[in-house]
């Protein structure tokens, strides 16, 4: 069921939002309501969702964390430059 919410803001906000709303064929109610919907969602995993290509290029090796990286790749050149 939709209800009316009043809102008051910015004048320059208003009118920046309504020209993002048009440009993206959306009434601004539907992206305010979209927006709170993100915020307030149940999703406590990630704030963001992985793309599937991130997915697919993952390995699912974890990396220790004290892992000096510098001194790593040091020794790789040296390697591979003997």
């Amino acid at each position: 069921m939709d209800t009316k919410l009043t809102l008051k803001l910015n004048q320059d906000v208003i009118e920046k939002a309504k020209a993002y709303a048009a440009n993206r064929k959306m009434s601004l109610s539907r992206i305010v309501e979209v927006y709170l919907q993100s915020l307030t969602s149940e999703k406590e995993t990630a704030e963001f969702e992985i793309s599937p290509f991130v997915k697919s290029i993952s390995t699912g090796i974890e990396i220790p964390t004290d892992l000096d990286y510098k001194k790593e790749y040091a020794d790789y050149l040296m390697e591979k430059y003997k």
